[in-house]
């Protein structure tokens, strides 16, 4: 995405595109024999952050599907995602300081939404407990001074000030690079953010990996799926950018990856 380029809402149809969400539940479940296929990893563990408004259970089925490729998976235990907060900062560095000493090994962070946001400011704090960083459609770019992300995020019911309490409580800048390779998932057709803030600087050890999905469907979506057990099954240490396998290639637009170095 070019420097100063603007940033736009989704629109009304993207928005009710969001309901195609219920058909990648059941895409995901057709696709549970090919995603065998995925690579499996060297068992490290994995903390999985929900989005805004959101608890564990929304991303059980990627937990499960994680599990499945052989890593010691966690959900955050903080309840319901109701934005940044002092309780939600406290929680999640108790998360991470359990999670590195129950397993003596460094920790990957997959983060839907806000809770990419979340893993992003993680990984800054902490980078030595950190082995690598995804986020799946999150707009860690929004407080970004090289794009003009002035158009607020949209609010939800019972939460009017949202928007507000991530400029105040996040802080700083999410969108600067980071210390541990990362991967943005982000689709072009999400309805519930805009999809440039989701879009990652070019870098070294960094990309941006275009899916099409919604942006609820995310965590179950299988092309994410895949996307995330690749880059889970990289040795700690090396890392290349992610290149669709030749047989599931058709999941992907082109090229796959728009930002990787």
């Amino acid at each position: 995405m070019a420097s100063g380029a603007p940033v736009n809402q989704p629109t009304l149809a993207r928005m009710l595109l969001e309901s195609r969400a219920v058909l990648e539940l059941g895409a995901f479940a057709a696709s549970v024999p090919a995603l065998q296929l995925t690579p499996k990893g060297d068992g490290h563990p994995v903390l999985v952050l929900p989005g805004l408004a959101a608890s564990d259970e929304s991303t059980r089925p990627l937990r499960w599907f994680l599990r499945t490729r052989n890593y010691h998976v966690h959900g955050w235990r903080l309840g319901r995602n109701t934005g940044p907060s002092d309780r939600v900062r406290s929680g999640l560095r108790d998360r991470v300081r359990a999670i590195a000493d129950q397993h003596g090994r460094r920790i990957s962070l997959v983060g839907w939404s806000l809770g990419g946001i979340y893993a992003r400011e993680i990984a800054r704090m902490a980078p030595d407990a950190v082995r690598q960083v995804i986020t799946l459609g999150s707009p860690f770019r929004y407080l970004d001074s090289t794009t003009r992300s002035d158009v607020p995020l949209r609010d939800t019911p019972g939460d009017p000030d949202h928007s507000g309490r991530l400029r105040r409580d996040v802080g700083g800048d999410p969108g600067r690079a980071l210390g541990v390779p990362t991967t943005a998932i982000y689709t072009r057709s999400d309805g519930v953010v805009p999809w440039q803030l989701c879009v990652d600087r070019p870098g070294p050890q960094r990309e941006s990996v275009e899916v099409w999905a919604s942006h609820i469907g995310l965590g179950h979506n299988p092309a994410v799926l895949v996307v995330v057990a690749d880059r889970l099954a990289q040795r700690e240490g090396t890392w290349a950018p992610f290149t669709p396998p030749p047989h599931l290639a058709g999941l992907f637009p082109r090229p796959a990856s728009v930002s990787a170095a």
